[in-house]
């Protein structure tokens, strides 16, 4: 690890976008962000509740999620959200709530935002 990410241990990753290609980046930089020994928080919030039901050849995101989630990243969907798309949280994706992203984002050293 390199000396300007020593003091960095929880990253927080916000969502906002169901673009294919942004969606798959995000989940991959927060497994890379994983394996190099981060904790990961990742919250979907807008268009990005959408990301686990994007369908594109080029970008498997649902793929990625699974491997974010397998790898001990944490992930979180905004319920209003989900709800405003009459959608549900799932097993790798659970309902959360603007409480849950405030937590994220203040226990966070950093955070990403994707949109």
């Amino acid at each position: 690890m390199t000396e300007a990410t020593d003091d960095v241990e929880h990253i927080g990753i916000v969502l906002e976008t169901s673009d294919p290609e942004r969606a798959w980046n995000a989940f991959r930089f927060g497994i890379t962000a994983l394996e190099d020994g981060h904790d990961v928080s990742a919250f979907l919030l807008g268009e990005g509740v959408e990301a686990e039901e994007i369908d594109d050849e080029g970008f498997d995101v649902r793929d990625r999620m699974e491997a974010f989630d397998d790898a001990g990243g944490e992930l979180l969907a905004c319920g209003t959200c989900l709800e405003i798309r009459n959608s549900e949280g799932s097993e790798v994706c659970p309902v959360s709530t603007m409480g849950d992203l405030l937590e994220v984002v203040t226990t966070a050293d950093r955070v990403l935002t994707i949109g």
